[in-house]
């Protein structure tokens, strides 16, 4: 019996753990993208704009949702959000493009359904293991 309690014990404190090390981070978004596009990450084909900024176009589908993980292991969180990024941004070039949009407007950060705007920066979240980056914007043709 106290073997199991033990085990449910440091079971628990594990996990404790590791939720205690999710941390919000935030870095700046056009920086990243540049960097994705000249690196042939993303195409260049879609352009990102986050809520704020430009806006207009022909409105194709509305608050498109991007939920990314990635290893965040033996990682800083700088290195780690920035590739879980370009994994979101992918996702949401490639729904622009099969939609026939050239541009993803008003975006916001989006962890856990709880919206963060700005106007230059986009909220990556690290843990011990894992870092999550959620994304919310709209599809548009200019």
């Amino acid at each position: 019996m106290f073997k199991k309690l033990f085990t449910a014990g440091m079971l628990l404190i594990g996990t404790t753990g590791v939720y205690a090390a999710d941390h919000a981070h935030q870095f700046d978004f056009n920086s990243a993208v540049q960097r994705a596009v000249a690196d042939g990450t993303l195409d260049g084909s879609v352009k990102f704009y986050l809520a704020g900024n430009k806006t207009g176009g022909k409105l194709i589908q509305a608050n498109v949702v991007t939920n990314k993980k990635t290893n965040g292991f033996a990682k800083s969180a700088e290195e780690s959000c920035d590739w879980v990024l370009r994994s979101a941004l992918i996702q949401l070039q490639n729904t622009a493009q099969q939609r026939g949009g050239n541009a993803v407007t008003n975006i916001v950060s989006y962890y856990k359904s709880k919206e963060m705007r700005s106007t230059t920066s986009y909220e990556c979240h690290k843990g011990m293991a894992v870092t999550g980056l959620a994304l919310k914007g709209n599809i548009v043709k200019f």
